[in-house]
């Protein structure tokens, strides 16, 4: 037991919000990557956890959180804490991407998510029509609104996995680097607190 737990404090904790609008994909792509299955999912009311083990020294906790309306004003309870933010967008949906940049825009300017890292998710590329992920870069004003943050657009496809693992690398990695880069400042902070 002693092994195991020393084993295991080496390895840290990032929690990761899985946002976007309803019907975007956010279920199907957490399930791709947990199970490497398709699941049918019905619109997600609340929430679904997922616990992943990377490998890298870092443990995700991935919030996946409804995107209906009612649902999205509930969104900033899960705000505190987060280490990276997984943004899923519908690229087929030309009608809602507005809205979703709205929302996307909200939570970049929520206190506590400043400087945190955003993969957002181009998802459904394998459907006619999709937008592109430079397409979506542009519309969402990426280098604007991200400009205090690490980010990334990834094409992908929640039913083939396409996208899907390199995705989730980046989240890896961008929470890894946020959550060292925390760490730092808060030695600082305690260092400066004992001047």
């Amino acid at each position: 037991m002693g092994l195991l737990g020393s084993k295991h404090s080496s390895v840290k904790q990032a929690r990761i919000l899985m946002l976007g609008l309803d019907s975007s994909g956010k279920s199907t792509l957490l399930y791709k990557l947990k199970f490497n299955d398709i699941f049918l999912t019905i619109p997600t009311i609340g929430f679904n956890v997922e616990m992943f083990e990377t490998g890298q020294n870092v443990a995700l906790t991935v919030w996946d959180v409804g995107g209906q309306q009612k649902m999205r004003t509930l969104w900033c309870n899960y705000f505190e804490n987060a280490d990276g933010l997984l943004y899923v967008v519908d690229s087929t949906d030309k009608q809602r991407l507005e809205d979703s940049k709205k929302e996307f825009e909200l939570i970049l300017k929520n206190e506590f998510m400043q400087n945190v890292p955003v993969v957002l998710l181009a998802n459904k590329q394998d459907l006619p029509g999709a937008s592109s992920a430079e397409e979506i870069t542009r519309k969402f004003n990426m280098k604007k609104n991200c400009s205090d943050r690490n980010w990334y657009v990834q094409p992908c496809c929640a039913i083939t996995g396409e996208g899907v693992s390199e995705a989730f690398q980046r989240v890896i990695a961008f929470a890894k680097n946020f959550k060292k880069s925390k760490e730092e400042a808060f030695t600082i902070f305690k260092q400066n607190e004992k001047l």
